[in-house]
C-alpha cells in the first residue's frame, strides 16, 4: 500500500465510518479497485483509521462524553460493548473468514439497504417519545444495543452503525439518540479492535511496523479522523430530514453493481 493508496481508503473510511451503509465494504471492494493486495499491514490499516474516524467523536461530543460526572454514562458503554467482545474474541476466525468474502458483503449490503427502506416506518411511533437524554436510557437499553452490535461483527457489510442505530431505536430511542450513542459506543469497541489487531500482527509480522508502514498508517488515520470531522455532523443532519430511505437505496444500488461486477469477475 503507498501513501496515495493509503489516503484515498482513509477518506472512503471518513466519510461512510458513520453513515449506515458499511465503511468496511467499501474499503473491501475499494481495495481491489486501487490495486492494494490482502497483507497483514492492510488488515491493520483498516482496523486503526477506522478508531481514529471514530475520535473524531471525542471532538465533536467532548462536553458528553468527557462528563465524569455522569459515571453511569460510562458504565452503561461498558455494559453495551461487553458482547462484542465476548463475541469477537469466540469468533475470530469466522469474522476473518467472512471478511475476505467480497460476495457475502455485496449480498448483506443489498440486504441491510432493504431493510433500511422500511426503518422509517417500523420506528415512527418512537420519535413522539422524545427520548433524547442519556440519562433516561437503562443498563437494558444499552446491553440491548450492544447485542445488535454483534450482528455487525457476524455479518460484515451490514454496518457497525446501521446495527447499533436500529438496535437504539427498537428500544423507542429518538434517532439522534440512537445514532449518537451508537457514536459513543463505537469508541470502546474500535479501540478494543485496535489493540487486539495491533497485538496480533506485532506477534505474529513485526515486521509490519517498519517506519515506512508507520508513517503510512499515521497518515491515514489523521486524514480519516479529519474527513469524519465532516461525515458526522452531516449524517445527524440527514438522517433527521431525510431519514434512512435515502441510505437504503444507496445500499441496493452499490450492492446490486458489485454482485454484478464480482459475477463477471471485474473484481
Amino acid at each position: 500500500m503507498n501513501l496515495f493508496q493509503s489516503i484515498v481508503i482513509a477518506i472512503i473510511e471518513g466519510i461512510t465510518e458513520f453513515l449506515p451503509i458499511s465503511s468496511t465494504a467499501h474499503m473491501k471492494f475499494a481495495n481491489p479497485i486501487l490495486g492494494i493486495a490482502d497483507s497483514p499491514f492492510v488488515d491493520l490499516f483498516e482496523i486503526v483509521i477506522q478508531f481514529a474516524a471514530i475520535a473524531s467523536v471525542l471532538i465533536i461530543y467532548r462536553k458528553q462524553f468527557f462528563n465524569f460526572k455522569q459515571i453511569s454514562f460510562y458504565l452503561k458503554l461498558i455494559v453495551a460493548v461487553i458482547p462484542a467482545l465476548v463475541f469477537g474474541a469466540a469468533l475470530k476466525k469466522y469474522i476473518d473468514a467472512a471478511l475476505n468474502n467480497l460476495t457475502t458483503i455485496a449480498i448483506v449490503m443489498l440486504v441491510g439497504g432493504i431493510i433500511l427502506l422500511f426503518i422509517d416506518k417500523i420506528f415512527k411511533a418512537n420519535e413522539s417519545l422524545a427520548l433524547t437524554e442519556e440519562k433516561e436510557q437503562s443498563y437494558k437499553t444499552s446491553f440491548i444495543i450492544g447485542c445488535f452490535q454483534v450482528l455487525s461483527i457476524l455479518f460484515p457489510g451490514l454496518s457497525r452503525s446501521a446495527a447499533t442505530i436500529i438496535g437504539g431505536m427498537s428500544q423507542k430511542l429518538t434517532k439522534k439518540a440512537a445514532a449518537e450513542f451508537s457514536f459513543f459506543l463505537a469508541v470502546p469497541t474500535m479501540l478494543a479492535a485496535s489493540a487486539k489487531s495491533s497485538l496480533d500482527v506485532y506477534q505474529t509480522n513485526p515486521e509490519v511496523f517498519a517506519t515506512d508502514n508507520l508513517m503510512t498508517l499515521f497518515i491515514g488515520a489523521i486524514v480519516a479522523f479529519i474527513v469524519a470531522l465532516v461525515s458526522v455532523q452531516f449524517f445527524i443532519k440527514i438522517v433527521q430530514k431525510q431519514g434512512f430511505a435515502i441510505f437504503g437505496w444507496y445500499r441496493i444500488v452499490l450492492g446490486t453493481t458489485l454482485l454484478i461486477l464480482l459475477y463477471t469477475n471485474w473484481i
